[in-house]
């Protein structure tokens, strides 16, 4: 049985067929299959296929990857509230656009993503200065601050990243919070993030849910 709910999950969401998806859901429930399943063995694996679509060049588009972000998060919000037991989190993670920065699309992928690998998210929004990513980040104890640029005045600007470093050596908490960067500037040039003096990039907003997990795991080793 749970072969076919796979099957189906991914089919609606390769479709962006945001009911179809929730409806094969509520369809598993029914028949048993345990809210962990749901989360470990089909919501997951699914972001899974979509990372390895991407990398492997197959006729994957951006609308694609947004919605199977976002399905993933509301269906995994719903499942944890039927988990036997409340799962560990783990880590937090502090993400925004950098400052003079509108753009949202790639920032609300991640932020699908990380949701479901349980990884707790505090979105700070859009046009954020350097000294917010860093007061949230100490706040909310996050391990990793990420900060999306979709424009080559903002990724590479003053008062983005490399501002948040600033930050960060001033404080002193290189070694407890990780940066990482990502946007449109970054896929064009692949050496920008060191530029910047971010500890990693991410190609894109599914795949980026990987380099904040060894990010995190590197902060709590």
């Amino acid at each position: 049985m749970l072969d076919n709910v796979i099957k189906n999950y991914t089919e609606a969401v390769y479709d962006t067929d945001r009911v179809r998806a929730m409806q094969v859901v509520d369809d598993a429930l029914k028949q048993g299959v345990s809210p962990e399943d749901i989360v470990f063995k089909v919501v997951i694996p699914g972001l899974d296929l979509m990372v390895q679509s991407l990398s492997e060049g197959f006729d994957t588009n951006l609308a694609q990857h947004f919605m199977t972000s976002q399905i993933a998060a509301e269906i995994t919000e719903k499942m944890l509230i039927l988990f036997a037991t409340p799962p560990e989190i783990l880590g937090t993670v502090i993400i925004g656009t950098a400052e003079g920065d509108l753009h949202t699309l790639g920032k609300r992928i991640v932020i699908g993503c990380l949701k479901a690998q349980m990884i707790e998210v505090w979105d700070i929004g859009v046009n954020v200065t350097a000294e917010r990513f860093v007061d949230e980040a100490v706040a909310h104890e996050a391990q990793v601050i990420g900060v999306s640029a979709m424009m080559v005045h903002t990724a590479r600007g003053e008062n983005g990243a490399i501002k948040v470093r600033q930050l960060l050596d001033e404080r002193g908490l290189n070694d407890k919070i990780k940066l990482v960067v990502g946007g449109a500037p970054f896929r064009y040039d692949p050496e920008l993030y060191k530029t910047v003096k971010a500890d990693a990039w991410a190609e894109n907003g599914v795949s980026a849910a990987s380099v904040i997990m060894d990010c995190i795991r590197e902060v709590k080793k």
